[in-house]
């Protein structure tokens, strides 16, 4: 039972009277025992909360930013109308910062035997899936004195996607790609190393591209044109273990390297490569394999949206032989993963030897930007040491990417706004030489 603040209002007004006119208990037990009557009264007449029949419908998925819409229907199987108060929780994350009270409740007036749909307008701030939690019903009796309070589960899941803010560039990604596989006009010999036909030579062409038995067959000069390799695999994997907790900006560097694994896969889809997902610390997060070019991206948030880091160090030798075992034909594997000297040089360097052996490898790393204003810092004191701190963690990461360099593995540190597109550059220029 919840009593209203009008049943307080109601018992401070009578009481006074009794208090300043002639105090006694028995006045104010009078006031008070008929609004107690009152209020039992309207606690009675009030819809029970029990019976109430309670189902959702509505977005399932959500892209993070977007808005989404879940409704609630509620359906009074009672004799008496219902004149209600109605809490739809959900976690804090769910909900634009400060909007969770007013967004979670409304007011509903339902007449018996009839039902009524809600609507709860959701704003999610961060990815993966969130739960509804209990519905809170507070049923308020014709006098609006007392009322009747229960709760129901009605369970519902609405997984938040990856935004996939890098899709701006891809575009401009597909026109490069284009340019390579020669289906813009270019005078330059096309870029790859699978042949793809014959033309007549024009003023520019690289005469090494010249095709002297169609020449001779032809009685004019013919050059081969090429294309880049195509139906190669790509396994992109995603390190989720502490490194990838480390924030930039106002979000892990996990989100940094999902955006970029979706633009890249995209790319890699158009352009007619085979496309996987692995996402390890210490064992298997998360895996898509064997999805064809329309699929492979709504696989791919989906498959995402759930993962968050886990503060753990990552088992490096079990990710080389998982990717090993997954990717038993020459592939380019892409591995997203911290730069920090200490994490690499004692447990990813010295088994990637395993790997240059029978793969193509590139690494994406997400660098802090705040970094880079360490070390542009001047003036005080602490700005000078801020630079020098700054400068130094550049180094050790510039010498870890050395390190990797001569190994074989192509390296791309970039602040989280770059990685995307500079992993894409990086795909394309391997493509271009004729790496994968």
């Amino acid at each position: 039972m919840a009593i209203t603040g009008r049943t307080a209002f109601l018992a401070a007004l009578g009481t006074l009277p009794v208090a300043l006119i002639e105090p006694s208990w028995t006045g104010v037990l009078a006031v008070n025992g008929s609004l107690a009557l009152a209020c039992a009264c309207d606690y009675a007449l009030a819809a029970p909360v029990s019976r109430l029949r309670l189902s959702r419908s509505g977005d399932t998925r959500v892209r993070l930013g977007d808005p989404a819409e879940v409704h609630l229907t509620v359906t009074n199987v009672s004799s008496r109308p219902l004149h209600a108060r109605i809490r739809d929780a959900w976690p804090p994350s769910s909900w634009e910062p400060g909007t969770e009270v007013e967004g979670s409740r409304q007011r509903t007036r339902i007449p018996a035997g009839e039902r009524r749909r809600i609507t709860t307008r959701l704003l999610p701030t961060r990815r993966g899936d969130r739960k509804a939690d209990r519905v809170t019903v507070r049923s308020y009796g014709p006098l609006g004195l007392a009322a009747r309070q229960g709760g129901h589960l009605v369970p519902w899941t609405l997984r938040v996607l990856p935004p996939f803010d890098s899709r701006k560039h891809l575009p401009s990604k597909l026109a490069r790609l284009r340019e390579l596989d020669g289906r813009t006009s270019v005078l330059t010999r096309g870029e790859g190393t699978e042949f793809d036909s014959l033309r007549d030579y024009v003023p520019g062409d690289d005469t090494r591209s010249i095709d002297w038995r169609a020449t001779a067959r032809q009685n004019r000069t013919a050059v081969r044109t090429w294309r880049p390799e195509r139906d190669r695999h790509i396994l992109i994997c995603l390190d989720t273990g502490r490194t990838s907790a480390g924030r930039v900006g106002d979000a892990p560097r996990l989100d940094a390297a999902m955006d970029a694994a979706l633009l890249l896969a995209a790319l890699a889809s158009r352009a007619g490569d085979r496309v996987d997902l692995l996402a390890f610390d210490r064992r298997t997060r998360a895996h898509v394999q064997g999805r064809n070019a329309g699929e492979l991206l709504p696989a791919l948030v989906n498959a995402m949206a759930p993962l968050e880091p886990e503060l753990v160090e990552t088992d490096a030798r079990s990710l080389v032989s998982t990717i090993l075992s997954r990717a038993p034909r020459r592939s380019l594997v892409v591995l997203l993963t911290s730069l920090d000297a200490a994490a690499v040089e004692e447990g990813l360097l010295p088994l990637l030897p395993q790997l240059t052996r029978r793969h193509g490898v590139l690494v994406g790393s997400v660098a802090d930007p705040h970094i880079e204003e360490m070390v542009r810092s001047r003036g005080a004191v602490e700005a000078v040491y801020a630079a020098a701190a700054g400068t130094q963690a550049q180094d050790q990461r510039r010498r870890t990417a050395e390190q990797l360099s001569r190994l074989g593995v192509t390296t791309v540190d970039a602040t989280p706004d770059e990685l995307a597109p500079a992993l894409a550059d990086a795909y394309l220029s391997l493509k271009a030489a004729g790496r994968l």
